[in-house]
């Protein structure tokens, strides 16, 4: 039985477009062979967008690395022959021509899933990268690409309460450290 120490998280490159075709090529292939215990996710990175269609709101999602997919492995014994010999997968990211597939950081794992790294909070506890009253750009989620002024600031939970003009009315909205950059 595999332990979560050794599973890491991988990058495999897919042909683009077809992303979601290979995430369920890669799971039933793992299961086929009852290597589960060695793959415990695989994700295709999405966001999701709004977009107007005849005057309708869609939401639709889109995916946000095209031709990449997060698998969350551990890598012994034949589970890399297996994930790369998958349709449509090109390879592993990182690797060098017959080396061995790299594992992503935590801090870029956490970037992708939109997590904030919960051991950074405490390395990082002494700076605090946002001020009362400063300006932010808010770069992620709904209201992507408005301005705000900060409020407050959250350091356990990594949060900012920024107010933001939305048609004319001020707005606060809960963001966390990755939703926001300054200006």
């Amino acid at each position: 039985m595999a332990t979560d120490s050794v599973m890491k998280w991988y990058v495999v490159r897919a042909i683009g477009g077809q992303e979601n075709k290979v995430q369920s090529y890669i799971e039933t292939e793992i299961s086929r062979l009852g290597l589960s215990d060695f793959v415990s996710q695989v994700i295709v990175p999405k966001e999701k967008v709004v977009q107007i269609k005849d005057g309708k709101k869609i939401h639709k999602e889109k995916v946000y690395f095209p031709g990449y997919i997060m698998v969350e492995a551990n890598l012994s014994g034949e589970v890399p022959h297996v994930i790369k010999s998958i349709t449509g997968v090109i390879g592993f990211l990182g690797e060098t021509k017959g080396g061995e597939p790299v594992p992503m950081r935590k801090s870029e794992v956490n970037r992708m899933l939109g997590k904030v790294d919960e051991l950074s909070v405490q390395d990082e506890n002494v700076a605090i990268p946002f001020d009362i009253g400063e300006t932010v750009k808010v770069v992620d989620g709904p209201f992507n690409g408005f301005d705000g002024t900060i409020e407050k600031v959250n350091e356990e939970k990594r949060k900012l309460e920024v107010m933001v003009k939305i048609f004319g009315r001020k707005t606060p909205l809960e963001l966390s450290y990755m939703q926001v950059e300054k200006i």
